[in-house]
C-alpha cells in the first residue's frame, strides 16, 4: 500500500464520509457541531492571542502569517477525532448526494444540526475568552487589556468595512467567503489522500494557514471572532471614543457609526458568509471534483466490491 490515496481513492473516502455523516442521529450531530464549533474558536482564540502587538514591530503581512501559522489546529482536531463542521460538510453531504449515498434531506438534517452546535460551541468559547484572557475578570476597567483590543479589531474589521460599502460590500464579504471555504475543502481533500496522522496535520495545516493568512472569510470561525469582538465593545464603551496619543479614533468605524449590533453581525458578515462557503464548498471544489473523478470513483468501488453486494451509482 502507497503512502498516498490517489485521487480515485480520495473521492471514494469523500463519498463515504458523507454517506456516514448523514445517517448520524441529530444528538450526535448537534453535539460533535458544538465540539467542532470550540476547536475552531480554540485556534481563532490562539490567532488573536499571536497576533496582538505583532503588527507594530514586523508589519502586517507578518503578523497574518503568525496568526495565520496557529490558526489550523481546530480543523486538525475536527478531522483526527471525528467531530463535524459546517463548512466541511457543505461539501462532503452534496457530493455523497450526487454519488447516490445520502439523499438531499439527509443533507439539510445534517446542516441545521450541525451548523446549530458549531454556533453553541463558539458562543461558549468566546464568552469564555471575554470573561478571562482578554479581561481577567475585570469586566469595569475603563478598557480590556491587549488581548482585548484585539478582539474588539478584528471584529470591527470583518463588518464595518463591508456595511460602509453597501452592496459591493454584501458582495465582497460574499465572494470572501467563496475563496475561504474552497481552500478549506481543499484541506479536508488532501487529509483524505494521506495515509498517517502526521502526513494529514500537513495536508491541512498550509492550506488553512493560507486562507486565514489571505483575509478571506470563516462562517464558523466568525461565530467566535465577532461576538467575542462585540461583547469587548458592550462592556467597554469607552473603545467608542478611544483615541491614539496623535488624538486619532483607533475605531474609527465605531466612532462614527456607534456600537455594532447582533442584526450587523449576522446581517454584513455571518448570513453572506455562510452563503459564500457553501457555494466554494459545493460548487468550486465539490462539483468540480465529483465531474472530474466522481466516475472512476464509483467505477472502482464497483470492481473492488465482493460479489453479491451492491454499490451506489
Amino acid at each position: 500500500m502507497g503512502l498516498v490515496n490517489t485521487p480515485v481513492q480520495m473521492m471514494n473516502i469523500a463519498y463515504n464520509g458523507g454517506k456516514a455523516k448523514g445517517e448520524l442521529s441529530a444528538m450526535q450531530l448537534f453535539l460533535r457541531g458544538i465540539m467542532a464549533g470550540v476547536y475552531i474558536a480554540v485556534g481563532a482564540g490562539f490567532c488573536t492571542i499571536v497576533k496582538t502587538g505583532t503588527a507594530a514591530f514586523l508589519g502586517g503581512g507578518i503578523a497574518n502569517l503568525l496568526g495565520a501559522a496557529v490558526f489550523p489546529i481546530g480543523l486538525i482536531a475536527i478531522v483526527l477525532t471525528g467531530m463535524e463542521l459546517f463548512t466541511g460538510n457543505a461539501m462532503l453531504l452534496p457530493m455523497a448526494v450526487w454519488a447516490g449515498k445520502s439523499t438531499y434531506g439527509k443533507l439539510i438534517n445534517n446542516w441545521v444540526w450541525v451548523y446549530l452546535g458549531n454556533l453553541v460551541g463558539s458562543l461558549a468559547f468566546a464568552g469564555m475568552m471575554v470573561i478571562a484572557p482578554f479581561t481577567q475578570g475585570a469586566l469595569t476597567a475603563a478598557e480590556p487589556n491587549a488581548f482585548g483590543l484585539t478582539a474588539a479589531t478584528i471584529a470591527v474589521v470583518k463588518i464595518l468595512p463591508y456595511k460602509a460599502a453597501g452592496t459591493m460590500g454584501l458582495f465582497s464579504v460574499f465572494v470572501s467567503a467563496i475563496g475561504c471555504n474552497f481552500i478549506v475543502c481543499l484541506a479536508i481533500l488532501l487529509a483524505m489522500t494521506a495515509q498517517d496522522v502526521i502526513s494529514k496535520m500537513a495536508a491541512i495545516w498550509f492550506p488553512i494557514m493560507t486562507f486565514v493568512a489571505i483575509g478571506f472569510e470563516h462562517s464558523v470561525a466568525n461565530m467566535y471572532f465577532l461576538p467575542a469582538g462585540k461583547w469587548i465593545i458592550d462592556l467597554f464603551p469607552s473603545l467608542l471614543t478611544k483615541v491614539d496619543a496623535k488624538g486619532v479614533a483607533v475605531f474609527k468605524g465605531l466612532a462614527a457609526n456607534g456600537p455594532i449590533t447582533w442584526a450587523d453581525v449576522w446581517m454584513w458578515n455571518i448570513i453572506p458568509v455562510t452563503l459564500g462557503n457553501i457555494v466554494g464548498a459545493m460548487i468550486v471544489i465539490g462539483a468540480t471534483y465529483h465531474f472530474c473523478f466522481g466516475k472512476a470513483a464509483c467505477a472502482a468501488e464497483a470492481h473492488a466490491a465482493p460479489t453479491g453486494t451492491t454499490v451506489s451509482k
